[in-house]
């Protein structure tokens, strides 16, 4: 099952992007690039213990909200 988790872009330095689905580059980033979304399969890396483990149905309202998703139209 597919586990996501939001943490500070600040950490991302401690990440083993071997334990998650995206890498560094592919990750999304909260708007103002102060967060990171991070997407793992199964158990929680150890990286990541004690952040809030969101569902797919629970991370995409948070992800439509403004602080991930401009309603800016270009």
């Amino acid at each position: 099952m597919r586990t996501y988790c939001i943490a500070n872009a600040s950490e991302v330095s401690s990440f083993n992007f071997d334990e998650l689905v995206d890498t560094a580059s592919s990750s999304r980033y909260s708007l103002d690039g102060s967060k990171i979304l991070a997407r793992y399969e199964d158990t929680q890396p150890f990286f990541l213990l004690g952040k809030t483990e969101y569902s797919r149905e629970e991370i995409l309202p948070i992800l439509d909200g403004p602080e991930w998703t401009s309603n800016e139209i270009i």
